[in-house]
């Protein structure tokens, strides 16, 4: 039997997870340059609470000091008169029930936001899927996975609302971020490293972070606070990450939504949501639906994909490379209703990171329904957080639109997002 690593500092997930192994080396991001690794002292939280003022009272004298105390005697009276007024005539009006779906003990404001959108969904519906949704007002944590071949099949995709894939390094390596809203997967992961362009996709679904390290393009990033909340398991806010014993580093990096929830909540973060939503249509009846197709989405080698479409269930069955692909938690095939493919230019920096163009536009494909939609992506470079020759980071939404210009109304179910390369292999075979 291999002899385990010494653990320093031992925290139990939320959920009862597998041991936090808490050593430096443990938290080092091994897709880093060796001088740009952050240490652990470097990423400790450093904001602090305000501390509270001491107000000095002036010395008074004489019959002015009495007439001071009688006044504020009264003045406290009538206080906790209007107080407790104020009390019993909110619980008449019902004012103390929960709203629903906030399963936050009260909505933050310490963390600012971008201004709240009108919704494009009616009811307590996900703004991603347009399915209903307990948890519908909470604000989505999204979460940087693996994609090589060593970490599949991944834990808690299947029940993610949208998913992100996109090339890590130019025409070789993809990453996924996963975006959580109503759902609570027991197990994500394996955790990966940031990007700044993951971050800004992010910031448009109005999403915390989570993620284990980064390029130092994104870490700079996300020093400024108008970006996205941060959830960064160098830091491990609350002992939400923790490492999988038996699974080799740097594959064995793992957490849990409730664990990043609690994080977030100690963090002081706002946890209500304020993304507008995705517009959607109802499915089409199995009568007007193709009797199947084959979807090919050119990522290079073991990281091309394959979507099978079923019309029995309006699904698209995914295939990663060249195998069924699955929830390790559930077993359950992953099966998104949306499969919208962007196109977006990349390019290399630094010999190891990638720079893709998801903020302007470009040429889209949306398939739904057994039917393939041509028009554009667009997400709009105004209100710039952070301005340079690589970002703007903007809240602006990530939209879909048709040839018209109009929004593009996707089924209701998971939404699977691929960025695809120019050059890149998009190929649509439906079965007639």
């Amino acid at each position: 039997m291999a002899k385990k690593t010494k653990k320093i500092k031992v925290a139990k997930d939320p959920q009862d997870a597998p041991k936090v192994i808490g050593t430096e080396e443990d938290f080092r991001d091994p897709e880093m340059p060796e001088d740009n690794q952050p240490t652990r002292e470097d990423k400790t939280e450093v904001s602090k609470d305000l501390n509270e003022l001491n107000i000095n009272e002036t010395p008074m004298q004489g019959n002015l000091v009495e007439r001071i105390k009688e006044n504020k005697a009264i003045i406290i009276a009538v206080m906790l008169g209007v107080i407790i007024g104020g009390i019993v005539l909110w619980k008449i009006l019902g004012g103390s029930q929960k709203s629903a779906g906030d399963d936050s003990t009260a909505q933050n404001t310490t963390e600012e936001g971008m201004g709240k959108q009108s919704a494009l969904n009616s009811g307590n519906v996900s703004p991603f899927t347009g399915l209903p949704c307990e948890n519908y007002n909470r604000r989505a944590i999204a979460v940087m996975e693996a994609g090589d071949v060593s970490t599949r099949p991944l834990s808690g995709l299947s029940e993610a609302d949208l998913v992100v894939e996109m090339p890590a390094i130019t025409a070789i390596i993809t990453r996924l971020m996963g975006v959580y809203l109503c759902n609570s997967p027991k197990d994500i992961g394996s955790i990966r490293s940031t990007r700044h362009d993951y971050i800004t996709l992010a910031k448009g679904f109005d999403a915390m972070l989570a993620h284990w390290g980064g390029s130092h393009f994104a870490l700079e990033m996300l020093q400024n606070k108008n970006t996205v909340p941060d959830l960064d398991a160098m830091n491990n806010p609350n002992g939400a990450f923790y490492r999988k014993d038996g699974i080799p580093a740097p594959d064995n990096g793992f957490t849990t939504y409730q664990g990043l929830w609690a994080a977030a909540e100690k963090l002081g973060y706002r946890l209500i949501n304020n993304f507008e939503g995705y517009p959607h249509q109802d499915e089409i009846s199995k009568s007007e639906r193709p009797k199947g197709g084959n979807l090919r989405v050119g990522f290079p080698g073991p990281y091309g994909v394959n979507y099978t479409y079923d019309p029995e269930t309006n699904n698209y069955l995914r295939i990663w490379g060249d195998k069924e692909d699955i929830d390790k938690n559930n077993g359950q095939r992953l099966a998104p209703k949306n499969v919208v493919v962007m196109f977006a230019a990349s390019r290399q920096i630094e010999g190891q990171y990638n720079d893709v163009d998801v903020e302007g536009e470009g040429e889209l494909h949306v398939f739904m329904n057994g039917q393939e939609v041509v028009g554009k992506w667009t997400k709009e470079k105004k209100n710039c957080v952070i301005g340079n020759e690589l970002v703007c980071m903007t809240d602006s939404k990530l939209k879909f639109l048709d040839e018209s210009g109009a929004e593009i109304k996707l089924v209701p179910g998971q939404i699977w997002l691929e960025v695809l390369e120019p050059g890149q292999t998009l190929k649509w075979t439906p079965t007639l």
